[in-house]
């Protein structure tokens, strides 16, 4: 069995989920201690119950101290069933990061799944809907991997409640990538929504946004929306055009908060990446990695940013595959990672 310290780097719950994913797919239990450590409420919160629950069950998983606040857990995963799966979070909690737990071992299963998710999708903390059906599935299309994505209900901090479906096809193999050179921005486009709350906050947001990045020579266009969902909320997401490139950048309205702050945020997120002239920003480069530690040969790509939770992935991957990677650049800054992939089959 394969003993995980939790405390290890971010010490937050991508280690959990990561180990969660990569048990299901290769059938290989293991075990972590000092959950969150460290954290202001430390151990196993709903969102991360959810998240072992839901992959215990697609793959017939035997666990234990899968309870609140656990700060130790014992999986052992049978075998991965491709299915109608549904899974209510019941809280605001990320519907995004739970997807990206099943995703890996429902890819590599003999028949296609449907995923319904319900709770949050533009929420704290984790990628919004959007940055998944726009940035992280196409990417995911290039590696070889067919997904499509729908929302139907949006659900924000703190009332939840939105629901987003995934159809899983088959994989028999993942492809290499080298994003080393990210080329030209063509343009900039991107969306400004508002639920149950006057349109004209989601416009501010979009004319924030835009006076912003027009002061760098940026031009955008940004779909104003008015959204179906349980409680309010408001979001704008922004992504770039080009052959190489990768990214999104987010921002949430919240009580208080005004609506140019949000567009203002959204674009200085943007600019962040922009000025680096890296290809993958760094939550791309955090999800990606678990595909291109199986994929068959060596991925080159560069990020605008080598964070805590890519090095805390890596270690991971290297616990379960014996994964060989090199890092070029410091924590906190724009790098280079080099992966040497394991080369995973379906029929393996």
């Amino acid at each position: 069995m394969i003993e995980i310290d939790g405390s290890y780097g971010e010490a937050g719950g991508q280690i959990l989920r990561t180990a969660l994913s990569l048990s299901c797919l290769l059938d290989k239990p293991f075990r972590m201690v000092n959950i969150r450590k460290g954290r202001k409420n430390p151990g196993l919160r709903p969102q991360h119950l959810m998240c072992v629950r839901a992959l215990g069950r697609i793959s017939g998983a035997w666990t234990e101290g899968d309870y609140k606040g656990s700060t130790g857990l014992s999986f052992r995963p049978s075998e991965v069933r491709p299915g109608d799966y549904f899974f209510d979070i019941g809280t605001a909690g990320s519907t995004s990061l739970l997807l990206q737990s099943l995703l890996p071992p429902l890819i590599f299963t003999k028949k296609p799944s449907r995923v319904t998710l319900r709770g949050g999708t533009h929420v704290p903390f984790s990628p919004p809907f959007h940055y998944i059906s726009e940035v992280f599935i196409p990417l995911l299309k290039i590696l070889g991997i067919t997904l499509d994505a729908a929302i139907n209900t949006y659900g924000f901090y703190p009332k939840g409640g939105g629901e987003i479906h995934v159809n899983v096809m088959p994989a028999k193999n993942i492809r290499r990538i080298n994003f080393a050179d990210r080329g030209e921005i063509k343009t900039i486009r991107g969306v400004s929504a508002a639920a149950n709350l006057p349109v004209s906050i989601a416009e501010r947001q979009r004319e924030s946004a835009v006076g912003i990045l027009s002061e760098y020579g940026l031009s955008a266009v940004i779909e104003i929306m008015s959204v179906p969902s349980p409680g309010r909320g408001t979001f704008i997401f922004l992504m770039p055009e080009s052959d190489n490139c990768f990214a999104g950048a987010s921002s949430l309205g919240e009580r208080g908060k005004k609506a140019e702050q949000v567009g203002e945020e959204a674009a200085g997120k943007f600019l962040d990446y922009y000025s680096c002239n890296a290809c993958l920003d760094p939550n791309l480069a955090d999800q990606i990695v678990l595909y291109l530690a199986i994929a068959g040969g060596e991925s080159v790509f560069t990020t605008s940013s080598i964070t805590n939770h890519i090095l805390t992935n890596l270690w991971v991957m290297e616990r379960f595959l014996g994964l060989k990677y090199t890092v070029e650049g410091e924590k906190g800054m724009p790098g280079k990672i080099i992966i040497k992939g394991t080369g995973l089959s379906f029929s393996s």
